[in-house]
């Protein structure tokens, strides 16, 4: 793979807009944990190899279950995740995969279970990472391999 920009380092304020938008979801009222699989189930979705090595460390170090990450892929064959994860996930599944839309069902369950601040932040954090995969994949980030 050919070397691509550095956008952060040739248009910094860009990086800034979207350091705006994580300073405003670390205010939010979602959960960390919440956060971090909506940030990792969106990284597998759409194959970020750089945001899943970042998500998992973060997830793992605010004391996520490694038995639910290594099973995300496959959080419909378990059951390991809350009713309201359960809602997060398929939100999640729908907006990135945005061009079959966001069910009726699928938005009912999440308005159900969340205030209309709450489900706006959590479609805010979809939206986010799916920015940052974006960006990530299409200019080569890449992980560093750890000494093992």
């Amino acid at each position: 793979m050919t070397d691509r920009i550095n956008i952060q380092e040739i248009n910094p304020r860009a990086y800034q807009a979207m350091f705006a938008l994580e300073g405003f979801l670390a205010t939010t009222s979602i959960s960390k944990s919440h956060k971090e699989l909506i940030k990792i189930r969106t990284s597998q979705i759409n194959g970020c190899a750089f945001c899943l090595d970042m998500h998992i460390k973060d997830a793992l170090k605010n004391g996520e279950s490694p038995q639910r990450i290594y099973t995300l892929s496959a959080w419909r064959e378990t059951s390991f995740f809350t009713e309201e994860e359960i809602a997060i996930l398929t939100l999640t599944e729908e907006v990135t995969l945005i061009s079959s839309g966001v069910s009726e069902k699928t938005y009912e369950r999440a308005a159900g279970l969340f205030t209309a601040i709450q489900l706006s932040e959590i479609i805010m954090s979809i939206v986010t990472i799916n920015a940052w995969n974006r960006i990530a994949i299409s200019t080569h980030l890449k992980p560093a391999l750890e000494n093992r």
